[in-house]
């Protein structure tokens, strides 16, 4: 049973106020539901940044039985210089000292999304994408598949979840 959580959101753009950060409340809403007695700690944002990431990351796990990060898992600046810039899933990489992770495909919208699931020490971690639609989908899916324990199940029930919530034609790789 996870007792204690932490979410950390990430971009400049929910940093900055230019975004408003509404996956964090429902995040925290779907986990009390899940367990009513957990201790969920919203923390401020997270620049787009490889190395404040991950740092945020080993801190949290320090005291967390799980960490919910939000945003930063597409592509991003990888594909478009128009584009903001996405670091959540390679911190995660880095950080991770086993993970599992699912890539989703699309046609428009969110084209891309790398959603990782995975253990820093013994906590759990997992990446939500930002679009309020996909986050809580990828979270409802969580809570439907931790009782599992298995970071696979885990990532797998996000990703089909997320999926639904992409246009036809969307694929997991």
């Amino acid at each position: 049973m996870i007792k204690n959580a932490v979410i950390l959101p990430t971009g400049d753009e929910i940093r900055s106020g230019i975004v408003q950060d509404t996956d964090s409340s429902e995040a925290m809403h779907l986990l009390i539901k899940l367990n009513p007695e957990i201790e969920v700690t919203r923390k401020a944002p997270i620049n787009d940044d490889e190395d404040s990431i991950k740092t945020a990351v080993e801190n949290a796990s320090q005291y967390a039985d799980l960490i919910v990060l939000i945003g930063g898992s597409g592509g991003g600046h990888r594909y478009s210089d128009t584009l903001s810039k996405d670091f959540t899933h390679t911190a995660l990489e880095k950080a991770l000292d086993k993970s599992v992770n699912s890539c989703l495909f699309g046609k428009n919208g969110h084209l891309w999304c790398k959603l990782v699931c995975g253990y820093i020490n013994n906590t759990l971690v997992i990446n939500l994408p930002g679009p309020f639609v996909e986050a809580k989908a990828a979270m409802e899916a969580f809570c439907g598949s931790v009782k599992e324990n298995d970071i696979n199940i885990i990532n797998k029930a996000m990703a089909e979840a997320v999926l639904k919530e992409y246009p036809l034609g969307a694929v997991i790789k």
